[in-house]
């Protein structure tokens, strides 16, 4: 039986290049990521570090839970020590997460929460948008596949507001993987996923219901109705299909409403 071996080594080496060709082809002049302190930012600030062009690293933090920022620090730290022309960035938006807060209308509770999780999200892009407006770079998505095209699990126009994702045809195992070969701190490799939306130690399993390892399962087998599942095997299919469905529309383009020659003009 055949095995395979991800190739961390392979697959770093061709996402950088892909990084720096698609600078070339952009005629922008650098990169600007904001840093989690989770696996996927570290990766991807890892590997825009690596073309040598200007790199923002920005951490953006929201009433931050303490090891979040911690960990988001030394991996900063670690890049500009690396790294020539990485560039360290702190724009602390609580002040203007509160005054948005102060203003949005007051619903159910559970409802408020997600919208001002959403709202950290989108207030952390705008920003990224304004830095790399005034450098000319390009801001990058730290999305893997199953965020993006599995469950959705982003925020519209907020994460998932990005110029360009490098990660986003790695499975989350893969992208460990690619942090232990690019030695990104043993803190962040060792963290539970989480979404730093919530300002707890919420993790992305806490929400998801599934765990990351069983949610690639579920991509890899979604069509398969062959073999038997077990019980926690038919739950995550489930949380899966569930997810992917209801966030078709982050997946998907965005609707356009066609009008036809015959609808738009009159014939006389």
């Amino acid at each position: 039986m055949k095995t395979t071996e991800f190739q961390a080594g392979r697959v770093a080496d061709h996402i950088v290049q892909w990084l720096t060709d698609y600078a070339s082809k952009s005629g922008q002049s650098g990169w600007v990521i904001g840093v989690s302190g989770g696996i996927d930012s570290a990766v991807t600030s890892a590997l825009c570090a690596r073309t040598g062009l200007p790199t923002w690293v920005v951490e953006l933090p929201i009433h931050q839970h303490p090891d979040q920022v911690s960990r988001a620090r030394e991996h900063m730290a670690h890049l500009v020590d690396a790294y020539p022309e990485v560039r360290r960035v702190s724009t602390d938006l609580t002040g203007t997460y509160e005054a948005f807060r102060s203003v949005v209308p007051h619903d159910d509770e559970v409802t408020q929460g997600l919208v001002l999780a959403n709202a950290r999200a989108r207030l952390r892009m705008t920003a990224l948008y304004a830095l790399a407006s005034q450098n000319r770079a390009l801001v990058v998505g730290t999305g893997n596949k199953v965020e993006d095209f599995g469950v959705g699990f982003y925020t519209k126009y907020g994460d998932g507001g990005v110029d360009l994702s490098p990660i986003a045809d790695l499975m989350k195992t893969e992208v460990f993987a690619l942090g232990k070969h690019l030695e990104v701190p043993e803190s962040i490799q060792r963290a539970a996923p989480t979404d730093g939306l919530w300002g707890d130690e919420r993790t992305d399993e806490m929400q998801i219901g599934a765990t990351y390892p069983e949610l690639e399962w579920a991509m890899d087998h979604v069509g398969d109705a062959s073999d038997p599942w077990s019980s926690r095997q038919q739950e995550v299919m489930t949380i899966y299909r569930r997810m992917h469905q209801a966030n078709q529309h982050k997946m998907n383009p965005i609707p356009v409403c066609l009008i036809s020659q015959e609808v738009r003009f009159s014939v006389s």
